[in-house]
């Protein structure tokens, strides 16, 4: 099997709250292609998912925040879940460890209410894209067109609505990211 992603290192922004099939589906899909992957978050240790209804699993931290500069990565991934973008969001250095993916052409691909931390890092204007329906005015007033579609791309941003969409949005996660840099993407 061709090992679309081999050499390819992948952020995988996250704090407690995530969804957890939001992270561990992506990450299996770009591990199975040969990408390193690493959970990067706001405190080393271990961050907690939320699965579905209730509490899910704990994940090893592998970088802070702290450690990390996007020049290391090749391709950003933001999980959602409800609490996970709302906190990061708050964070300056995740938003402009967000921004600088964007500054420098890198694919980005969002989930859910992921891209709730794209707008505060205030890279959505002018740029197509979906996400959990209860995000869609926020985006709107953000600038961004928003799409009621299973995986929209945008010059390197993928975006999904939810976990029924992962199939979709790994497909097209794992897509953008080989191609890698692209011109138009911006910030």
């Amino acid at each position: 099997m061709e090992m679309k992603l081999k050499g390819k290192r992948v952020a995988i922004l996250a704090t407690d709250g995530f969804e957890q099939v939001e992270l561990t589906d992506p990450r299996k899909a770009l591990d199975e292609q040969g990408a390193e992957t690493h959970i990067i978050s706001p405190e080393k240790g271990t961050i907690k998912a939320w699965d579905m209804t209730n509490w899910g699993d704990s994940f090893e931290v592998d970088k802070s925040i702290d450690e990390v500069s996007a020049d290391e990565y090749d391709a950003l991934l933001l999980p959602g879940g409800v609490l996970n973008p709302d906190q990061l969001r708050t964070n300056q250095k995740a938003v402009q460890f967000v921004r600088e993916f964007f500054q420098s052409g890198k694919p980005v691909a969002a989930i859910c209410h992921g891209p709730q931390l794209l707008i505060e890092a205030d890279v959505v204007r002018g740029r197509k894209l979906t996400s959990y329906p209860s995000v869609r005015t926020d985006l709107q007033n953000a600038g961004a067109e928003w799409v009621d579609a299973e995986v929209v791309t945008d010059h390197g941003l993928v975006t999904s609505r939810k976990p029924d969409d992962i199939p979709a949005f790994n497909r097209k996660m794992v897509e953008e990211f080989r191609e890698g840099v692209h011109v138009q993407q911006h910030a």
